[in-house]
């Protein structure tokens, strides 16, 4: 923020949840001129806008899901610096009308959110995000330019600081790791069974099961709602309307569980997500760490949980691999693209067969190093025992030089167990010598091997076909040899008569989450935020976060001042939901609530409604106090702002813009006969 505000370029890299967006929104309020925020997907904007509205920040976004009399408000709106923030796409920023706005409104940051996207190296490359700097080259003056993202690794991180043309940028890491996020692998042999044990360990917690297509999307969706599940269902394939209004339904938590593709979540700030489960393996970690960050936003304890399968690594390649040429590049771009995709999939391969700590194969990959044990991953929390396991990587090895070095890891595995195939008996590969050399192992045990070994430099996978070789330094130990341990959980099943163990047992020696203090207390304040939500028409989530419903179950606050000494509890949101809220806890403690500068009548604490009583009567003393501009009169300032937000904005948020009462407001807008207001 101080960086932003001193003129400076900035280059920051937040893990999901770390307050990316805080660190645009607060310059944005501190600034003279407007905020532009460069954001990829329409729900991102909506979401933001949203949130900043109803916090009475004058914010907009401009896109396609604006009618064109919208549009062209927002725009003239734009054009007058009526906005602190305005979020567009990137496919916008070289259009005519778009870049005529910034001739007469100062332009003083321009914020490029998820700013991995104009990297080619990122896992979300947008040929659009390259405009931007074309944008920035075409204003009158250039502005301070932040970018901003979640996951990105070091050449990701130069070329966002090249293709941008960053200044002297100040660069802000702050870490990658999430320490309340638990990091789980789990190899089932039927995956719905294994969704359907989590889930029943999940009752009544909201989250995210991501599948990597839309017909999954639709099975696992299907499934989860014939046995009991309040699911809904997100993918790209759904009509608008409906993926607006199932989105909703998870947002204000009528369904608590999302089934999607990688399509939903980008831009979702909702913070009580306590769970999301990979129903299959991602295309690369970034992707995995960014969609698994979504749970846990709060900062209580949450779950990240793949179900992995070794067939998950073909699906991924047919999925990275296009089946056309992108026009907007050359065919040189596109094999350097798909290379890179390529060498972004083995490491999430390597990721599921692990037997290391997960969250510290997280964090070297985005080069930072973690402990050897973090004590908070299905690894980790399983006993491990060392395995000497020189003699087995000798004969990996030697088997995979003895077969020509040109097979992948499923082949030799057949070789080493013995299990004959088509292509095997082609090949001869029953012919050599190391041919069933290790037939009493398991294959799980076996690719734990290759797992190691690729870990150590001892063997190296070539991205195209995914073949095997053996390095130099695998080489010097198959002449010279050396002692090799390896990790691996204590019921791991080494050889073939062991029935493969399941994770499970590792995942549920997990410390749980947080209870709430006091349950009965939490609930009758969940239950009112759920009303006051309503009420507005927002989210939960947006009304309290169940972080601060539980701090206030712990300090019982008692007056204004106790309140808003509690972590999340500002000012405005104390003189929106908190009045509301201290009432609640009050009569719950059998005290007498003086929040409106009176006692309740002891008929209205016997009856159960002194939270609706205390609301209900600030609303009708507002009323009676603006009750058709009697109160306070209207001014032509007011009534002109009236007129531009009439079309913009929901009664509510108008209502906050001039701190009077909707009954007030509307019948203002009627005597100037204003219609239409946004849903």
């Amino acid at each position: 923020m101080d960086a932003v505000l001193s003129g400076r370029d900035v280059l920051c890299i937040m893990p999901t949840g770390a307050g990316k967006s805080v660190c645009y929104q607060v310059p944005a309020l501190a600034s003279e001129g407007t905020t532009l925020v460069i954001s990829p997907l329409i729900s991102l904007m909506k979401d933001q806008v949203q949130t900043l509205c109803a916090a009475g920040v004058p914010a907009a976004y401009i896109n396609s899901s604006l009618t064109y009399g919208q549009y062209l408000r927002v725009v003239r709106n734009a054009a007058e610096g009526r906005y602190k923030l305005i979020y567009a796409a990137p496919e916008r920023l070289l259009s005519e009308e778009f870049c005529a706005i910034w001739n007469t409104c100062r332009l003083s940051v321009l914020t490029v959110d998820e700013a991995h996207c104009v990297s080619q190296w990122g896992q979300d490359f947008r040929p659009s995000y390259l405009k931007i700097i074309e944008f920035v080259n075409r204003l009158p003056q250039r502005p301070v330019v932040a970018a901003f993202t979640a996951t990105a690794a070091s050449q990701v991180r130069e070329d966002i600081r090249n293709l941008l043309k960053l200044r002297d940028p100040y660069q802000c890491v702050t870490g990658f790791d999430r320490p309340n996020l638990y990091f789980g692998v789990l190899k089932p042999k039927k995956k719905k069974d294994a969704l359907l044990d989590l889930l029943r360990e999940y009752q009544d917690r909201s989250g995210i099961v991501y599948c990597l297509s839309r017909k999954l999307v639709e099975d696992v969706c299907d499934m989860l709602r014939e046995n009991g599940y309040p699911a809904t269902r997100y993918h790209a394939g759904l009509e608008p309307e409906e993926r607006q209004e199932n989105q909703d339904d998870f947002l204000f938590d009528r369904k608590p569980i999302m089934v999607a593709t990688n399509a939903f979540g980008m831009g979702i700030d909702k913070s009580n997500v306590s769970f999301v489960i990979h129903y299959n393996m991602p295309t690369d970690l970034e992707s995995y760490y960014q969609e698994a960050g979504r749970a846990g936003r709060d900062g209580a304890p949450a779950d990240c949980v793949l179900l992995f399968s070794p067939s998950d690594y073909h699906t991924c390649l047919r999925l990275i691999t296009p089946d056309e040429p992108n026009p907007e590049l050359t065919p040189e771009q596109q094999a350097v693209l798909l290379d890179r995709a390529k060498k972004r999939l083995s490491a999430m391969y390597e990721y599921g067969n692990s037997g290391d700590c997960l969250r510290s194969r997280i964090l070297r990959y985005f080069g930072e190093k973690g402990q050897e044990r973090c004590e908070n991953c299905s690894n980790c929390l399983s006993n491990h025992v060392k395995r000497d396991v020189t003699v087995d990587i000798q004969k990996l090895l030697s088997c995979i030089r003895r077969s020509g070095e040109i097979y992948g890891g499923a082949v030799v595995i057949s070789v080493h167990r013995g299990v004959m195939s088509p292509k095997i008996k082609e090949k001869g590969l029953d012919q050599i010598s190391t041919w069933s050399i290790m037939k009493e192992n398991t294959a799980d045990y076996l690719w734990k091997l290759i797992a190691y070994c690729l870990d150590n430099g001892l063997i190296e996978k070539e991205e195209t076909y995914s073949s095997l070789s053996v390095t130099p330094e695998g080489w010097d130990f198959l002449k010279n040899g050396g002692q090799r341990f390896m990790d691996l959980p204590e019921d791991f099943p080494v050889v073939s008569v062991s029935e493969p163990a399941s994770k499970k047992s590792a995942k549920l020696q997990k410390k749980d989450p947080v209870e709430p203090v006091n349950e009965a207390l939490y609930n009758v304040l969940k239950e009112l935020r759920k009303t006051l939500a309503e009420q507005e028409g927002l989210p939960p989530y947006v009304v309290a976060t169940n972080v601060l419903l539980n701090e206030m179950c712990i300090h019982l606050p008692k007056t204004e001042e106790e309140m808003l000494s509690i972590h999340g509890m500002g000012k405005v949101r104390f003189e929106q939901y908190g009045r509301a809220f201290l009432t609640a806890i009050l009569k719950w403690c059998g005290e007498e609530t003086h929040t409106e500068g009176e006692k309740m009548h002891p008929s209205e604490k016997k009856n159960g409604t002194a939270v609706q009583t205390a609301v209900r009567k600030k609303q009708t003393s507002d009323t009676k106090e603006n009750k058709d501009g009697g109160g306070v009169p209207w001014t032509a300032e007011e009534d002109a702002a009236l007129r531009e937000e009439a079309v913009l904005y929901t009664l509510l948020e108008i209502c906050r813009r001039h701190n009077r009462s909707s009954l007030d407001v509307f019948a203002r807008m009627q005597i100037l006969g204003l219609s239409g207001m946004k849903d």
